[in-house]
């Protein structure tokens, strides 16, 4: 009986497994001004436990990043980025480190082509 039990369990959680991808992509909307910016939140993510891979296309300011979901969220990415002083979708850059940034950073910084 306890063996059908824990065959049933296991199956479920297989099942749990196979409905969740176990790497996903989202694509953010940031503030990144220039190269600096591009090296920076790159840098930092391409470090981040569970990220896979990330990219700024500099051109559209869109952050592709590539995670495992049981290891980190969107949200947090979101969090990650705007601690570094960017805005992130909804999540707006942290005052603090957005002060910090080099001037070409900050909005307005490099001019628009």
């Amino acid at each position: 009986m306890l063996v059908f039990l824990l065959a049933g369990l296991s199956t479920n959680a297989q099942e749990t497994d196979k409905k969740q991808p176990k790497v996903t992509t989202v694509v953010i909307q940031t503030s990144a001004e220039c190269g600096e910016c591009k090296e920076r939140l790159e840098g930092h993510l391409n470090y981040t436990k569970g990220v896979v891979f990330s990219e700024l296309d500099l051109e559209t300011m869109q952050l592709t990043v590539k995670y495992k979901t049981s290891v980190i969220s969107a949200d947090v990415i979101k969090k990650e980025v705007s601690g570094l002083g960017y805005d992130a979708d909804e999540v707006k850059a942290d005052p603090k480190a957005y002060d910090e940034l080099p001037s070409c950073c900050k909005a307005g910084g490099m001019e628009r082509k």
